[in-house]
């Protein structure tokens, strides 16, 4: 008898859904708990699971289709695995016979998961041309990697493409990439965003990061590095700026008392930003392990809706892809954001000598109608302070 297979419940701040990929086929043997659709919303990925060994007996919404929270996605027959294998033995075999370029053959770029669609679109490698090493010859982005990778051979045939012609290829919007796009765009139009800049001394923390770094790890199972230091430094400096740690709404002004920071994480769908809830009582240890298992999550499509909700500040770094400065946009409806950049050797001005000292560009940017001037160049003023004294911040002076 069918059952039927019904999207998540979606969270209230969550409208809908899109069928991302199906990774089952009507008829196709599943078993239990293994992934056969993708829902893709604004925030994150879900995965729906078979709910028992058998197999689909019908797909209600197709890939591309809008889905509600709880609707039918399509109808389910348990016990169906054992006696699709029992039916045919010599199917069976000569399917594990087969190699793995025969079992992707016949797979298109709409079979695969999302993460591999993209990476075939924006190659623009076909996947039939891809080896998949996956389960039942899926491909895997390693495989096509892997793929770009390879000399082309000296008997491949070149593309038929006139000489000057200019090729373009349109790709939809994701539902992530189309709500990224929505919030900055209403943060330009809808605050008084202004950003200020200054730059921090990092030998200080460098130094003290290479002395402690080994017995920190050792001890606690974490990897010491400066986020751990950005995020006490601006939970201290929220602390004495209590404006910045507060949200406009409507014609109030919501002052928070705790301190939850989101950190902007760079993921293959787009840009996420995952919070750290109290970091006031977070040690620098809990703070890195944090940092850590959500850029797991993003990478694996793992982050979760709650992971993601809420906030009062935002820390966002752009010098681990080499930027040296920009202005962050606003993370509504919080009223600051604060941008990290590259850490350049530049010779500076000490006690009238010249070193060469490791330094780094932050920008803070901030909402004016509710941050003044003074109290956005002094907030920025604290961080780099307890930065270039990490003692002060550790000692809580």
């Amino acid at each position: 008898m069918a059952t039927e297979i019904k999207a998540p419940v979606f969270p209230e701040s969550v409208a809908d859904g899109t069928i991302a990929t199906w990774h089952k086929k009507v008829g196709e043997p599943v078993s239990r708990d293994e992934v056969i659709c993708d829902i893709e919303t604004d925030k994150v990925v879900l995965e729906v699971v078979a709910p028992a060994d058998g197999s689909l007996v019908a797909i209600v919404k197709g890939e591309g289709d809008t889905v509600l929270s709880s609707e039918v996605i399509a109808q389910f027959e348990a016990g169906a695995v054992s006696g699709a294998v029992a039916a045919a033995p010599e199917a069976v075999q000569s399917e594990e016979k087969a190699a793995p370029a025969a079992a992707t053959s016949a797979a298109s770029v709409q079979d695969q998961a999302p993460a591999v669609r993209k990476a075939l679109n924006e190659t623009g490698i076909a996947a039939t041309d891809v080896q998949g090493t996956g389960r039942g010859g899926r491909i895997t982005k390693e495989d096509v990697a892997n793929h770009q990778a390879k000399p082309a051979a000296a008997s491949v045939t070149p593309l038929s493409v006139a000489v000057g012609e200019r090729i373009e290829k349109r790709v939809p919007m994701t539902r992530l990439r189309k709500r990224v796009a929505e919030r900055l765009l209403a943060a330009t139009q809808q605050t008084a965003m202004l950003t200020t800049f200054n730059e921090v001394n990092m030998k200080p923390v460098m130094e003290m990061r290479k002395q402690y770094k080994d017995i920190f790890e050792k001890r606690h199972g974490a990897r010491l590095g400066f986020m751990s230091f950005f995020v006490k430094a601006v939970t201290e400096a929220l602390k004495r700026y209590p404006a910045v740690n507060a949200s406009i709404d409507g014609d109030d002004i919501v002052y928070h008392g705790f301190y939850d920071i989101g950190v902007a994480v760079s993921s293959e769908r787009g840009l996420v930003v995952p919070v750290l809830r109290d970091t006031d009582r977070m040690s620098y240890a809990e703070v890195e392990n944090g940092i850590r298992d959500f850029a797991y999550k993003a990478r694996d499509g793992k982050l979760a809706i709650e992971d993601m909700t809420g906030g009062t500040f935002t820390i966002t770094n752009g010098g681990t892809f080499g930027s040296l400065l920009s202005t962050p946009i606003l993370n509504q409806p919080q009223t600051g954001i604060l941008g990290m950049h590259k850490i350049q050797e530049r010779p500076m001005a000490v006690n009238g000598q010249v070193e060469i000292l490791p330094m780094m560009y932050l920008a803070l940017s901030y909402d004016h109608r509710m941050i003044d001037g003074k109290e956005a160049v002094g907030f920025l003023v604290t961080i780099k302070e307890l930065l270039e004294e990490p003692a002060k911040l550790i000692l809580d002076l």
